[in-house]
């Protein structure tokens, strides 16, 4: 009598099964963690020019009007380049990004406390919440 090796058919369509099931969760979860990441660029663009809107404030004690703040004009794949309105903040989406969460933004509003900006709030993004970073939501 020969000593069989290897799996049987069963066992190899139960290891294919579990390898879906897997898969079947673990697709929308990164799909999910890159489109987190692709906002996330679009507040890293947006934070270089919260510090240059906050510099503006402090030595004029006004919010600037527009993008004299001293914001970058450079746009990403993902982001276009921030505008200031009233010392408000917009960073659009755009490319991928805009086609995965809809033409929306991330929007920046200066908090102040006498004659000093003390945060940023950004509750006003119109991103939807799942995509948001931590402190937005």
């Amino acid at each position: 009598m020969k000593l069989q090796k290897g799996f049987t058919l069963i066992e190899l369509m139960i290891v294919v099964a579990i390898v879906a099931i897997l898969a079947a969760i673990a697709i929308p979860a990164y799909q999910d963690y890159l489109t987190r990441s692709r906002v996330s660029e679009c507040a890293a663009s947006a934070g270089a020019c919260k510090t240059s809107v906050t510099e503006y404030y402090a030595s004029r004690v006004a919010l600037p009007a527009t993008a004299n703040a001293g914001c970058t004009t450079v746009s990403t794949s993902d982001c276009l380049a921030p505008t200031v309105a009233a010392g408000v903040i917009t960073v659009t989406a755009s490319g991928t990004l805009a086609a995965k969460v809809g033409a929306t933004s991330l929007i920046y509003s200066p908090v102040l406390t006498g004659t000093d900006i003390t945060a940023w709030d950004c509750t006003g993004s119109t991103i939807p919440d799942r995509f948001l970073p931590a402190v937005c939501r």
